[in-house]
């Protein structure tokens, strides 16, 4: 044990005059543990909810998507690019466009994502998504089958069963002159993926009937890719973009939501900030009681300094002291705010409502990262926050300090 630490134990120990001085010091210690569990509890939250969004957006679509296939050639040539990526497990084919989905007297925009079944349920989730009906019924009878997200299909007010007209925004020639093109198709089914903007405005049918109504010459507007590794999606994609050229559009389920994902990042980082500031406050507690500390030792001090004790030791001293209080204030908030994170995962102290965020708890993930960076810029503040009452405290005149010490 070094001399500043045993010391710096001596004064934390050592009874003192009077009450205000130990309420400083658990009021700097219960601060600084309020304001790392808080900071902990919070950012866990909303990884939670970020994880949640992350999974119901991977479950719908794929990891990476490549468009601008010009012909049939062209797709199986793409596809044949992706599945010879290392990181490549599944791949299926796709077309994609928008139209306008038409219900009796009520029409709203839609993404039309033509799809093959068998090769596309390797690719997402989308297979255990449903929420009524089979895909079974894509392939269609008098009509081709459409599968409509389930919020879609509630806004609209139809249901398995029903007739609903696409209106495709580009026109075909007639000899009336160029008219929009239609086409009915049969509600076979609705999707529940949890995420409200493919459940609202998204609807799948086959992808010939797709490629057919959209008028993708290839037969495929793409390729969608499934990886072994999530974590490895910028790398394929970069890896990819090198073997297929800039004539393909190549991008990561990022880079399709990165407006959310970006809002999401922005979110964390500013509730850092502001959260930060009640470790901030707590540590200037640490500082007054240091500050006090330092008055109450003044004779103290003064006898350290007549036997030899330099400025550098006294002022190490009084560092070690606050960064003890502090690193207690971390420990104990990290300990907290782990606990209030399990209770949180564990009861439903907060009910959510299910139809708005298809929760019914607030979803917790706690990342190592997260913990690592709670603890270092708590003990941090704690040190910073003694800096100047160790200076003061070490410029102490030995002799003035023993007499009026």
């Amino acid at each position: 044990m070094t001399l500043e630490l045993f010391i710096a134990l001596r004064y934390l120990k050592a009874k003192r005059k009077g009450l205000f001085a130990v309420v400083t010091t658990l009021i700097g210690v219960a601060g600084v543990t309020v304001g790392v569990a808080a900071l902990l509890t919070t950012l866990s939250v909303m990884n939670g909810f970020q994880t949640d969004i992350q999974r119901k957006i991977v479950g719908a679509q794929a990891h990476i998507t490549v468009m601008g296939a010009r012909s049939p050639e062209d797709v199986e040539e793409t596809l044949a690019a992706v599945r010879a990526d290392p990181d490549h497990e599944a791949s299926a084919p796709f077309a994609l466009g928008q139209a306008i989905l038409t219900v009796r007297d009520r029409s709203i925009g839609v993404v039309v994502k033509g799809i093959d079944p068998k090769r596309e349920f390797a690719v997402n989730d989308l297979a255990a998504k449903l929420d009524s009906g089979s895909w079974d019924g894509l392939g269609g009878g008098k009509a081709p089958g459409i599968v409509l997200g389930v919020e879609l299909a509630d806004h609209l007010g139809c249901r398995e069963g029903d007739e609903v007209v696409l209106v495709s925004p580009k026109s075909v020639a007639t000899p009336l002159g160029l008219l929009p093109k239609m086409q009915k198709f049969l509600v076979v089914g609705t999707l529940k993926t949890g995420y409200y903007e493919y459940d609202s405005a998204a609807a799948w049918t086959g992808l010939s009937a797709a490629a057919k109504f959209l008028g993708v010459e290839a037969g495929a507007s793409g390729v969608g890719m499934k990886l072994k590794d999530l974590r490895r999606a910028d790398a394929a994609a970069g890896r990819l973009r090198g073997v297929l050229g800039f004539a393909k559009l190549v991008r990561t389920y990022a880079q399709m939501n990165q407006t959310l994902f970006a809002a999401l990042k922005l979110e964390k980082t500013v509730m850092f900030i502001i959260l930060t500031l009640i470790t901030l406050v707590a540590s200037l507690g640490i500082a007054s009681t240091l500050i006090l500390r330092s008055v109450e030792k003044t004779r103290d001090i003064g006898l350290l300094k007549a036997m030899g004790a330099g400025p550098g030791l006294i002022r190490r001293i009084f560092l070690v002291e606050g960064f003890l209080i502090g690193g207690l204030g971390v420990v104990m908030g990290l300990g907290l705010g782990l606990l209030l994170c399990w209770i949180i995962a564990s009861f439903s102290i907060v009910e959510l409502p299910a139809d708005i965020y298809y929760l019914s708890r607030v979803p917790v993930d706690v990342r190592l990262g997260d913990v690592a960076a709670v603890t270092g810029m708590g003990l941090l503040l704690s040190l910073l926050a003694t800096v100047y009452p160790a200076s003061r405290a070490a410029k102490a005149d030995p002799v003035e300090a023993i007499h009026y010490g």
